[in-house]
């Protein structure tokens, strides 16, 4: 568990709001990656063989920023030694970062606007995170 005081700092909340959004998002957005890796070629034979494909092949490279992340905030989330404010701020400015704005040119971007440009329900998610992210930066405490 974060320190006693994390929970009573605003951002420790919106993280906390972020993580159900973020993993929702993050099996569809795969789901979605999936289906299209599979149209091309050919059908995955099994959980495990996805799941290889989703740590070592390029295809799935740009959705491994996401992976980490989730694994970055339940550390934070659930840490048993104290979180500092800016611990926490650090880590939803790195969410912001991880759902590009439209016009970005990253591969990775690139990707990420098709994935939700040719799904509704991914396009709906994503602007719930961007919703709870917002636009202005996180900054710590003094």
């Amino acid at each position: 568990m974060a320190a006693p005081e994390s929970p009573s700092i605003p951002a420790y909340q919106k993280l906390k709001a972020l993580r159900p959004l973020l993993l929702k998002f993050h099996k569809a957005l795969l789901e979605a990656e999936r289906d299209r890796y599979e149209r091309i070629h050919g059908p995955i034979a099994s959980k495990g063989e996805f799941f290889q494909l989703v740590i070592g092949d390029d295809w799935f490279g740009w959705l491994r920023p996401i992976s980490k992340f989730i694994v970055q905030m339940d550390e934070v989330l659930w840490a048993k030694e104290p979180v500092s404010p800016k611990q926490i701020y650090d880590l939803l400015n790195e969410a912001r970062s991880l759902v590009p704005p439209s016009g970005e040119q990253s591969d990775g971007a690139s990707r990420y606007g098709q994935a939700i440009q040719q799904n509704v329900e991914l396009a709906g998610m994503h602007n719930a995170v961007a919703t709870l992210l917002g636009n202005t930066p996180f900054e710590g405490e003094p």
